[in-house]
């Protein structure tokens, strides 16, 4: 089982470390995609309208400001750098250390500026969306798509895919649809259902951990994940198909 998640938006700086070490990445072959990334991001941060061009208030400036100088920023492991409402329904830090382990094997982040990376991957803190489009590299999410589909074939290939990425993300890369289950929250009022947004990153957070936590063997199909999930929620599995991956529908009370 691997568990597919998008970046936080806020991210914690790392306050002191080395900076990152391209080399010792998970999937290295990326590298030279990512500095390319890293280098368009560096320019446009510079740029005096670089909050418009990056399309983030005023609120985010020294965010932005770091983003020139990612080469030489602390890096830290990913699942202490991404924060916000999936990472702490998560809660990496209270996971026993086997679950961490777990967590660090099953754990892949898709994100704008490093194309994919698993959680004990050093980086620095940075600010940029996946619907971001940066001179000589264009919409993020149409650049990383052919490199992903590349580099994750073997690395996903025999596993089930649990993805609780959000749209934006997901526009980066379509999976093998027969193995791949993606995350759907609602809220169901007498009998009316409702898509929920705010919260369904949090039980998404909570899904991610109650599958690196739980005892017994990781699930390792649709039917397994559904059967796992109603461990701790109600919940219900739409059948995919060889182009449309299936869909676990978790039903929150209203």
């Amino acid at each position: 089982m691997l568990i597919l998640l998008p970046p936080s938006e806020g991210k914690t700086p790392a306050v002191r470390g080395s900076a990152v070490d391209w080399p010792a990445l998970s999937f290295p072959q990326l590298n030279s995609y990512r500095a390319k990334v890293l280098d368009a991001l560096g320019t446009v941060s510079a740029h005096e309208d670089a909050l418009a061009l990056l399309g983030v208030g005023a609120s985010l400036k020294d965010d932005v400001e770091r983003n020139t100088r990612l080469h030489a920023e602390p890096a830290a492991p990913a699942h202490q750098i991404y924060s916000g409402v999936l990472y702490d329904a998560l809660g990496y830090k209270t996971l026993t250390a086997s679950q961490r382990r777990k967590a660090d094997e099953s754990v892949l982040v898709i994100s704008a500026l490093w194309g994919a990376i698993r959680f004990g991957d050093n980086v620095p803190a940075y600010r940029l969306s996946m619907g971001t489009a940066l001179p000589d590299v264009g919409r993020l999410a149409s650049f990383w798509k052919p490199q992903l589909a590349d580099a994750l074939a073997g690395a996903v290939s025999g596993h089930l895919l649990v993805d609780c990425r959000s749209s934006t993300y997901a526009a980066a890369w379509a999976p093998p649809a027969t193995q791949t289950v993606t995350v759907n929250v609602f809220t169901e009022v007498n009998g009316v259902r409702k898509v929920v947004s705010h919260f369904a990153k949090h039980t998404r957070g909570e899904l991610a951990r109650h599958l690196l936590a739980r005892r017994g063997k990781a699930p390792e199909s649709p039917g397994q994940l559904l059967k796992a999930s109603r461990e701790k929620w109600e919940a219900e599995l739409v059948e995919g198909s060889a182009r449309k991956p299936h869909a676990l529908n978790i039903i929150l009370p209203g």
